[in-house]
């Protein structure tokens, strides 16, 4: 059984620093970490790949090729990826024996929520080479202070949660620079929590952009309560306390904790449910560390 992530979420939320950082806090608490990238416009990785997409394809050579842009380059690129899914399994399964995978994606979020092919390749992958993925969807803090900006990533959420059918976590990156971004109009664990999304109406009305939108925000907010599937976490990644409660819930996700144990149901039931600081470090550590001098908003 193998184990990993699939780093998600759009363009400038943070995923390559996060697979960098990320792989730098497995390797020293004892994983083997194989990062796999999997973006074919990704020149300049800040970490060593074991495997690279751009020796089978690139972006450039597509458009040019093609005559495509960058949306429609990288949709071929996916496509192309799973047609050609066979090069990808012989480069991962020397791996798969004792290493833990984090693929980094491309930020094209039509990718994940309405494209079927790297749903299709990471169904094959995980069939496979018998993987347990935890997909990471980051989405960047700063889209907090805006509540129009701040539906739309509920929104995406929901939809690459529905469509993606993996094990999920979402989460609030660059939380360090939040207190930078101005005031927020609630506390933290209102975003964090999804909560009451009717008290975004308020804030909403007063930017003129939203009003004849109303209706139809109104609605969107709706649906994701209803699902009530979307949550987030916080996520500093130069913290390694940051780093290391995200990784202890993506391990209950995708069952690594539960992966070295032999033992009864019991003891795997006391393991799901052992009392832990994660609430606290998830919200009010972090408005106590990041906006201590913010005054927010009830």
């Amino acid at each position: 059984m193998v184990f990993g992530q699939i780093v998600i979420g759009p363009p400038g939320s943070g995923k390559t620093t996060y697979c960098n950082g990320m792989s730098q806090f497995l390797s020293l608490i004892g994983r083997k970490v194989a990062v796999v990238n999997l973006d074919p416009a990704n020149d300049a990785l800040p970490y060593e790949c074991a495997v690279n997409v751009e020796e089978l394809i690139k972006l450039e050579d597509v458009m040019a090729e093609f005559s495509l842009g960058p949306n429609g380059g990288l949709l071929h690129c996916m496509e192309y990826l799973e047609k050609n899914i066979d090069w990808l399994e012989a480069k991962l399964k020397p791996l798969s024996k004792d290493h833990y995978f984090l693929f980094d994606f491309p930020g094209q979020v039509e990718l994940f929520f309405n494209h079927d092919s790297t749903k299709k390749v990471l169904t094959k992958l995980t069939k496979s080479l018998n993987l347990r993925l935890t997909a990471v969807q980051l989405i960047d803090s700063i889209l907090c202070t805006d509540p129009g900006n701040y539906v739309s990533a509920l929104l995406l959420s929901l939809s690459t949660m529905l469509h993606m059918e993996l094990p999920h976590v979402n989460v609030l990156s660059k939380i360090d620079l939040i207190g930078n971004y101005g005031k927020l109009d609630f506390g933290l664990d209102f975003y964090t929590d999804v909560q009451d999304l009717s008290y975004l109406q308020h804030h909403l009305n007063r930017d003129p952009r939203s009003v004849k939108y109303r209706k139809l925000t109104s609605e969107l907010c709706s649906v994701v309560e209803d699902y009530g599937l979307v949550t987030f976490t916080t996520l500093d990644i130069q913290d390694k306390e940051s780093v290391g409660d995200l990784v202890k819930l993506i391990d209950k996700s995708n069952g690594y904790i539960f992966a070295g144990i032999d033992a009864s149901v019991v003891e795997y039931s006391k393991i799901s449910v052992r009392q832990t600081d994660w609430e606290y470090n998830r919200v009010a550590a972090v408005q106590e560390k990041y906006m201590k001098d913010e005054e927010t908003k009830e």
